[in-house]
Protein backbone atom coordinates (compact mmCIF):
# COMPACT_ATOMS: atom_id res chain seq x y z
CA UNK A 1 0.00 0.00 0.00
CA UNK A 2 2.90 2.38 0.64
CA UNK A 3 3.99 2.29 -3.02
CA UNK A 4 0.39 2.58 -4.20
CA UNK A 5 -0.02 5.70 -2.08
CA UNK A 6 3.25 7.20 -3.31
CA UNK A 7 2.34 6.59 -6.96
CA UNK A 8 -1.17 7.96 -6.39
CA UNK A 9 0.21 11.21 -4.96
CA UNK A 10 2.49 11.69 -7.95
CA UNK A 11 -0.38 11.03 -10.33
CA UNK A 12 -2.62 13.45 -8.43
CA UNK A 13 -0.04 16.24 -8.63
CA UNK A 14 0.16 15.86 -12.41
CA UNK A 15 -3.60 15.53 -12.77
CA UNK A 16 -4.33 18.73 -10.88
CA UNK A 17 -1.73 20.64 -12.89
CA UNK A 18 -3.36 19.47 -16.12
CA UNK A 19 -6.27 21.79 -15.32
CA UNK A 20 -4.12 24.92 -14.98
CA UNK A 21 -5.11 27.88 -17.19
CA UNK A 22 -3.90 31.44 -17.63
CA UNK A 23 -7.22 32.83 -16.42
CA UNK A 24 -6.71 33.86 -12.78
CA UNK A 25 -10.39 33.45 -11.92
CA UNK A 26 -10.29 29.88 -13.15
CA UNK A 27 -7.08 29.25 -11.26
CA UNK A 28 -8.61 30.45 -8.00
CA UNK A 29 -11.03 27.54 -8.17
CA UNK A 30 -8.31 25.05 -9.12
CA UNK A 31 -5.94 26.21 -6.38
CA UNK A 32 -8.73 26.12 -3.81
CA UNK A 33 -9.40 22.46 -4.50
CA UNK A 34 -5.73 21.63 -4.89
CA UNK A 35 -4.92 22.93 -1.39
CA UNK A 36 -8.09 21.34 -0.02
CA UNK A 37 -7.00 17.97 -1.41
CA UNK A 38 -3.73 17.99 0.53
CA UNK A 39 -5.35 19.13 3.76
CA UNK A 40 -8.01 16.41 3.63
CA UNK A 41 -5.38 13.81 2.76
CA UNK A 42 -3.39 14.75 5.86
CA UNK A 43 -6.42 14.99 8.13
CA UNK A 44 -7.71 11.57 7.05
CA UNK A 45 -4.29 10.05 7.78
CA UNK A 46 -3.95 11.76 11.15
CA UNK A 47 -7.47 10.84 12.25
CA UNK A 48 -6.97 7.20 11.23
CA UNK A 49 -3.72 7.12 13.23
CA UNK A 50 -5.50 8.66 16.20
CA UNK A 51 -8.08 5.86 16.04
CA UNK A 52 -5.30 3.29 16.25
CA UNK A 53 -5.99 1.71 12.87
CA UNK A 54 -3.50 -0.67 11.27
CA UNK A 55 -0.86 0.86 9.00
CA UNK A 56 -2.64 -0.47 5.91
CA UNK A 57 -5.91 1.16 6.96
CA UNK A 58 -4.21 4.45 7.80
CA UNK A 59 -2.74 4.50 4.29
CA UNK A 60 -6.11 3.55 2.79
CA UNK A 61 -7.76 6.44 4.64
CA UNK A 62 -5.04 8.73 3.29
CA UNK A 63 -5.70 7.45 -0.24
CA UNK A 64 -9.41 8.19 0.20
CA UNK A 65 -8.59 11.73 1.26
CA UNK A 66 -6.34 12.14 -1.77
CA UNK A 67 -9.01 11.07 -4.25
CA UNK A 68 -12.21 12.23 -2.54
CA UNK A 69 -12.53 15.42 -4.64
CA UNK A 70 -10.70 14.39 -7.80
CA UNK A 71 -13.97 15.01 -9.66
CA UNK A 72 -14.01 18.66 -8.61
CA UNK A 73 -11.40 19.59 -11.21
CA UNK A 74 -13.42 18.25 -14.11
CA UNK A 75 -16.56 19.79 -12.60
CA UNK A 76 -14.92 23.23 -12.44
CA UNK A 77 -13.46 22.92 -15.95
CA UNK A 78 -16.76 21.90 -17.55
CA UNK A 79 -19.33 23.83 -15.52
CA UNK A 80 -17.32 26.62 -13.83
CA UNK A 81 -19.17 25.87 -10.62
CA UNK A 82 -18.71 23.72 -7.53
CA UNK A 83 -22.46 23.49 -7.05
CA UNK A 84 -23.55 19.89 -7.58
CA UNK A 85 -27.13 21.07 -8.04
CA UNK A 86 -26.05 23.15 -11.02
CA UNK A 87 -23.78 20.52 -12.55
CA UNK A 88 -23.19 16.91 -11.43
CA UNK A 89 -22.64 15.14 -8.14
CA UNK A 90 -18.91 15.59 -7.66
CA UNK A 91 -18.54 12.35 -5.68
CA UNK A 92 -19.88 10.43 -8.67
CA UNK A 93 -17.47 12.24 -10.99
CA UNK A 94 -14.64 11.36 -8.58
CA UNK A 95 -15.41 7.65 -8.54
CA UNK A 96 -15.76 7.56 -12.34
CA UNK A 97 -12.21 8.95 -12.57
CA UNK A 98 -10.74 6.71 -9.87
CA UNK A 99 -11.85 3.40 -11.42
CA UNK A 100 -9.92 4.20 -14.62
CA UNK A 101 -6.56 4.76 -12.89
CA UNK A 102 -3.65 2.29 -12.93
CA UNK A 103 -3.58 2.40 -9.13
CA UNK A 104 -7.10 1.00 -9.07
CA UNK A 105 -5.93 -2.38 -10.39
CA UNK A 106 -3.38 -2.60 -7.56
CA UNK A 107 -6.00 -2.46 -4.81
CA UNK A 108 -7.74 -5.48 -3.33
CA UNK A 109 -11.45 -5.95 -3.98
CA UNK A 110 -12.18 -5.05 -0.36
CA UNK A 111 -10.14 -1.84 -0.50
CA UNK A 112 -11.86 -0.81 -3.74
CA UNK A 113 -15.27 -1.37 -2.19
CA UNK A 114 -14.36 0.58 0.94
CA UNK A 115 -12.98 3.46 -1.10
CA UNK A 116 -16.02 3.70 -3.37
CA UNK A 117 -18.39 3.67 -0.41
CA UNK A 118 -16.50 6.34 1.53
CA UNK A 119 -16.02 8.68 -1.42
CA UNK A 120 -19.57 8.28 -2.71
CA UNK A 121 -20.87 9.18 0.76
CA UNK A 122 -18.46 11.95 1.74
CA UNK A 123 -20.69 14.76 0.45
CA UNK A 124 -24.16 13.40 1.16
CA UNK A 125 -26.56 14.71 3.80
CA UNK A 126 -26.58 11.24 5.40
CA UNK A 127 -24.41 8.17 4.98
CA UNK A 128 -26.15 5.36 3.11
CA UNK A 129 -26.69 2.06 4.94
CA UNK A 130 -23.20 0.60 5.32
CA UNK A 131 -22.37 -3.01 4.39
CA UNK A 132 -20.03 -3.29 7.38
CA UNK A 133 -18.54 -1.45 10.34
CA UNK A 134 -15.38 -0.86 8.29
CA UNK A 135 -17.36 0.78 5.49
CA UNK A 136 -19.05 3.10 7.97
CA UNK A 137 -15.79 3.81 9.81
CA UNK A 138 -13.92 4.93 6.70
CA UNK A 139 -16.90 7.01 5.58
CA UNK A 140 -16.92 8.79 8.96
CA UNK A 141 -13.18 9.48 8.78
CA UNK A 142 -13.47 10.97 5.31
CA UNK A 143 -16.53 13.06 6.16
CA UNK A 144 -14.79 14.48 9.24
CA UNK A 145 -11.55 15.21 7.40
CA UNK A 146 -13.47 16.93 4.60
CA UNK A 147 -15.59 19.09 6.92
CA UNK A 148 -12.61 20.09 9.02
CA UNK A 149 -10.94 21.67 6.01
CA UNK A 150 -14.12 23.01 4.43
CA UNK A 151 -14.45 25.28 7.46
CA UNK A 152 -11.02 26.70 6.58
CA UNK A 153 -11.96 27.08 2.90
CA UNK A 154 -15.19 28.92 3.67
CA UNK A 155 -13.91 31.12 6.49
CA UNK A 156 -13.01 34.13 4.27
CA UNK A 157 -16.50 34.17 2.80
CA UNK A 158 -18.12 35.23 6.06
CA UNK A 159 -17.16 38.73 4.96
CA UNK A 160 -19.71 40.37 2.67
CA UNK A 161 -16.88 42.01 0.78
CA UNK A 162 -16.14 38.64 -0.82
CA UNK A 163 -19.60 38.39 -2.38
CA UNK A 164 -18.38 38.70 -5.95
CA UNK A 165 -17.05 36.38 -8.63
CA UNK A 166 -15.71 33.08 -7.32
CA UNK A 167 -17.12 33.76 -3.84
CA UNK A 168 -20.64 33.31 -5.20
CA UNK A 169 -19.92 29.58 -5.12
CA UNK A 170 -20.09 29.82 -1.33
CA UNK A 171 -22.13 32.83 -0.29
CA UNK A 172 -25.37 34.57 -1.21
CA UNK A 173 -25.37 38.27 -0.36
CA UNK A 174 -28.85 39.10 -1.63
CA UNK A 175 -30.28 39.21 1.89
CA UNK A 176 -27.95 39.85 4.81
CA UNK A 177 -30.42 39.96 7.68
CA UNK A 178 -33.16 37.35 7.36
CA UNK A 179 -33.55 33.58 7.23
CA UNK A 180 -35.65 31.39 4.96
CA UNK A 181 -39.01 30.36 6.51
CA UNK A 182 -38.50 27.57 9.06
CA UNK A 183 -34.73 27.60 8.67
CA UNK A 184 -33.91 29.19 12.00
CA UNK A 185 -36.40 26.96 13.78
CA UNK A 186 -34.63 23.87 12.45
CA UNK A 187 -31.31 25.25 13.65
CA UNK A 188 -32.71 25.72 17.15
CA UNK A 189 -33.91 22.09 17.10
CA UNK A 190 -30.52 20.91 15.76
CA UNK A 191 -32.14 19.46 12.63
CA UNK A 192 -30.34 19.06 9.32
CA UNK A 193 -31.84 20.86 6.34
CA UNK A 194 -32.18 20.30 2.63
CA UNK A 195 -29.64 22.53 0.85
CA UNK A 196 -32.39 23.45 -1.61
CA UNK A 197 -34.04 25.36 1.25
CA UNK A 198 -31.14 27.83 1.44
CA UNK A 199 -32.27 31.31 0.41
CA UNK A 200 -30.05 33.84 2.21
CA UNK A 201 -26.49 34.37 3.33
CA UNK A 202 -27.51 33.68 6.92
CA UNK A 203 -29.00 30.36 5.86
CA UNK A 204 -25.63 29.34 4.47
CA UNK A 205 -23.94 30.29 7.71
CA UNK A 206 -26.44 28.27 9.75
CA UNK A 207 -25.80 25.25 7.52
CA UNK A 208 -22.12 25.46 8.39
CA UNK A 209 -23.02 25.50 12.07
CA UNK A 210 -25.38 22.55 11.63
CA UNK A 211 -22.50 20.54 10.13
CA UNK A 212 -21.18 20.45 13.70
CA UNK A 213 -23.93 17.95 14.58
CA UNK A 214 -22.58 15.64 11.88
CA UNK A 215 -19.01 15.53 13.24
CA UNK A 216 -18.23 11.94 14.19
CA UNK A 217 -15.09 12.11 16.32
CA UNK A 218 -13.89 14.13 19.29
CA UNK A 219 -10.53 14.48 17.52
CA UNK A 220 -12.21 16.50 14.78
CA UNK A 221 -14.39 18.57 17.10
CA UNK A 222 -11.44 19.54 19.27
CA UNK A 223 -9.62 20.89 16.22
CA UNK A 224 -12.68 22.77 15.00
CA UNK A 225 -12.97 24.40 18.40
CA UNK A 226 -9.27 25.19 18.67
CA UNK A 227 -9.25 26.86 15.25
CA UNK A 228 -12.15 29.11 16.24
CA UNK A 229 -14.22 28.37 13.15
CA UNK A 230 -17.47 27.87 15.03
CA UNK A 231 -17.29 31.05 17.09
CA UNK A 232 -16.39 33.13 14.03
CA UNK A 233 -19.56 31.96 12.28
CA UNK A 234 -21.64 32.66 15.38
CA UNK A 235 -20.16 36.16 15.64
CA UNK A 236 -21.17 36.88 12.03
CA UNK A 237 -24.85 36.05 12.62
CA UNK A 238 -27.64 38.21 14.12
CA UNK A 239 -28.20 37.82 17.86
CA UNK A 240 -31.79 37.31 18.91
CA UNK A 241 -33.75 35.01 21.18
CA UNK A 242 -33.91 32.18 18.68
CA UNK A 243 -30.33 32.33 17.47
CA UNK A 244 -29.04 32.45 21.03
CA UNK A 245 -31.06 29.32 21.87
CA UNK A 246 -29.46 27.61 18.90
CA UNK A 247 -25.98 28.84 19.80
CA UNK A 248 -26.33 27.61 23.39
CA UNK A 249 -27.44 24.17 22.27
CA UNK A 250 -24.67 23.96 19.71
CA UNK A 251 -21.93 25.01 22.14
CA UNK A 252 -23.05 22.35 24.61
CA UNK A 253 -22.96 19.74 21.86
CA UNK A 254 -19.43 20.82 20.90
CA UNK A 255 -18.20 20.65 24.50
CA UNK A 256 -19.82 17.25 25.10
CA UNK A 257 -18.38 15.84 21.87
CA UNK A 258 -14.89 17.01 22.76
CA UNK A 259 -15.06 14.92 25.95
CA UNK A 260 -15.95 11.65 24.19
CA UNK A 261 -13.48 8.80 23.82
CA UNK A 262 -12.91 8.00 20.15
CA UNK A 263 -12.87 4.34 19.16
CA UNK A 264 -11.50 2.63 16.08
CA UNK A 265 -13.22 -0.09 14.09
Amino acid sequence: MEKILKDAKEWMKSYMKSFYEDDETVMLGIRTKEIHTWYVTAYARDLAQHLGLAVHDVQLAELMGLFHDVGRFKQWQVYRTFSDAESEDHASISTSVIVTLPVWASLSDEDRDLMLFAINNHNKKDVAPAPSERHLGFAKILRDADKLDIYRVLEPYLDDAYGKGFAKQFIDVTDKESFAPGFLEKFVRAEQVDYNEIKTQNDRKLVRLMWVYDINYAWTMIRLKEKGYIEKIIASLPSNEQTELGFTRLRKHVDDKCLENDKGF
